[in-house]
């Protein structure tokens, strides 16, 4: 008999297999990155020692007053550049990308190029 396998849990599959790999310390912290709909989410998280470093998202005041939607490939660059800049201010230059499960183009792309081009190295 055939199973129906949704999106959902492919992705799950594929998060849980990247996370085997990929791992954040303090002073190479793991960028996570999820995205629904309407907004990108991004942290970087100290693995190591259980916390997050930094966060920005579409929803944090800083991006809101620079893109009117939350959903596209413009926003998800203007969230990866404060990041990185949240992150500079903390002292952190190198990180690991965590895609989450997402192919890696359009917003999840953007997101990474904008860190970059804000200084970060991947």
């Amino acid at each position: 008999m055939l199973t129906l396998i949704d999106r959902r849990t492919i992705r799950r599959r594929i998060r849980h297999r990247i996370r085997r790999i990929v791992e954040g310390t303090a002073e190479r912290p793991r960028i996570a990155v999820f995205r629904s709909a309407k907004h990108i989410y991004a942290q970087a998280i100290d693995d190591a020692g259980g916390r997050t470093l930094a966060a920005s998202s579409t929803r944090d005041k800083e991006v809101r007053g620079k893109v009117p939607y939350g959903g596209n490939v413009k926003a998800a660059k203007v969230v990866g550049e404060v990041l990185a800049e949240r992150l500079k201010q903390a002292g952190v230059k190198q990180v690991v990308f965590d895609r989450g499960g997402y192919l890696y183009h359009g917003r999840i792309r953007a997101l990474a190029e904008g860190a970059r081009s804000a200084g970060l190295k991947f």
